[in-house]
């Protein structure tokens, strides 16, 4: 156990570290009383806390509502719950402040803390003053918080039943790869009237199976070969804390959430007209093409799940989504990342097609990379990137978006490098409509990251 504070934890979007060398039940303790602190002065009136299913959670748990409490602010305990539940949990109980405990899909050693505080997504400058409070703790003279126990699942999966309808029951299979969408998964999609098999179901902290990351491909074998053997209609995966959904059609093909988005965005569009919606820089260009077509006003954004949340908190956007598949829908629901509740909706949309494989695959793509990472020392991505953006030249690019990173887009694709806000490297991604144009885009990033950094090693 060690009482230093590891700086390195406190990242752009949340804290992470690894059990216990970094994060253990004093840090827990020291945490919750600076958030406690805070709230105090937000006059707050409670901060509802619940974890994954990860073994270092519950006394991580237990440490920062002590912590809370001895702040003098109530903490509301809903224990083992996805992270979307706790944001849920926030909302309708009219608290809008909430910790998730999560490592949500880092490895197993890892742990971590989602924080909204009064409505807000802690992040950034939010995060680096909670250190500091944590290094300066202020004494507090009111009486100790109260705990209040709370199970907020069954109304969470009672107003999604209530709000979503499906056309016709669907047959799908789920694979929540032993993350914490075990606990929820099954009611959930009983609840919608769906024939559901549930694979790695039970939540288990040591991930036995498979990593819980969708974003992966390797991680959707099973699912893809169960869909196939006993001929679902389609198969769902959630990440280790439940906000974020994979989606694979019974011919193999990953729906990415970029895709997925196009569907959603179509949908709403029909309900209101003239919207804009949200994503994120890492996203296909035929987001925004398919979102005019429709209709709709395209905004891209800069990448981070508390980002876009601001975004569509300061536009009132009906939807937002990312690449990574966070996606927010404000119409109809609360604005809050939440894999489970996308899965609902898509559901809601395929419910009314005879063949929802044939829909999902004849939304647009292009040939496109994963993202790519480019791994350099601590402290260099953020400098480098400022200097692609200054000094570089992408001859045959019609314009460069800036907002985070630089993207080129060209008549046939794009290229984009940002730096990544949770680990030292500069993250990379291509997609264009053909091999020719692919690696026309890649050589010229290449010429110009090259013409800056002869010595580093590229990843494509």
């Amino acid at each position: 156990m060690t009482t230093v504070l590891p700086a390195s934890v406190f990242k752009a979007y949340d804290i992470r570290g690894i059990v216990p060398s970094q994060l253990n039940a004093e840090f827990a303790f020291k945490l919750g009383y600076a958030l406690g602190t805070q709230a105090a002065l937000a006059l707050v009136p409670a901060i509802v806390v619940g974890y994954d299913g990860r073994h270092s959670s519950p006394e991580l748990g237990e440490a920062l509502m002590q912590g809370i409490e001895r702040a003098g602010v109530n903490t509301i305990h809903i224990g083992l719950a996805p992270t979307p539940v706790v944001y849920y949990a926030a909302n309708t109980l009219h608290t809008l402040s909430a910790v998730a405990i999560t490592g949500s899909h880092n490895p197993p050693e890892y742990n971590g803390f989602k924080m909204m505080m009064a409505g807000k997504t802690l992040h950034g400058d939010d995060i680096q003053q909670l250190y500091q409070l944590m290094l300066n703790p202020v004494p507090v003279n009111s009486q100790p918080g109260q705990r209040i126990e709370h199970s907020p699942i069954p109304d969470y999966v009672a107003e999604i039943q209530s709000t979503i309808q499906l056309a016709r029951p669907m047959r799908v299979a789920v694979d929540c790869g032993n993350g914490v969408a075990g606990a929820v998964a099954r009611q959930l999609f009983d609840a919608l009237g769906c024939d559901t098999d549930i694979l790695f179901e039970e939540v288990n902290g040591d991930f036995p199976n498979h990593h819980p990351d969708p974003a992966d491909p390797a991680n959707l074998v099973d699912l893809i070969q169960h869909v196939q053997e006993h001929n679902f209609e389609l198969g769902l995966a959630f990440d280790g804390d439940g906000d974020r959904l994979g989606v694979v059609t019974p011919n193999g093909e990953i729906i990415w959430p970029d895709r997925q988005l196009i569907l959603y965005a179509q949908d709403i569009l029909t309900r209101r007209p003239g919207e804009t919606i949200i994503f994120d820089v890492k996203c296909s260009r035929h987001v925004a093409l398919a979102i005019e077509a429709a209709g709709g006003k395209p905004l891209m954004w800069q990448t981070g799940h508390s980002l876009i949340k601001a975004k569509l908190a300061e536009t009132n956007a009906p939807l937002a989504g990312e690449m990574s598949g966070h996606t927010f829908f404000k119409e109809r629901w609360y604005g809050f990342d939440d894999g489970l509740y996308t899965a609902a909706r898509l559901l809601e949309i395929l419910s009314r097609y005879e063949n929802p494989t044939a829909v999902l695959e004849a939304l647009p793509k292009d040939l496109s990379t994963p993202e790519l990472k480019l791994e350099m020392n601590e402290g260099e991505p953020h400098a480098f990137v400022e200097r692609l953006i200054n000094e570089a030249a992408f001859p045959t690019a019609q314009q460069h978006i800036t907002i985070d990173g630089i993207r080129a887009e060209y008549a046939d694709g794009f290229g984009l490098a940002r730096a990544s806000n949770t680990t030292p490297v500069v993250v990379l991604r291509f997609e264009a409509q053909n091999e020719a144009a692919l690696a026309r885009i890649q050589t010229e990033f290449k010429n110009a990251i090259l013409g800056l950094r002869p010595d580093l090693i590229l990843p494509f």
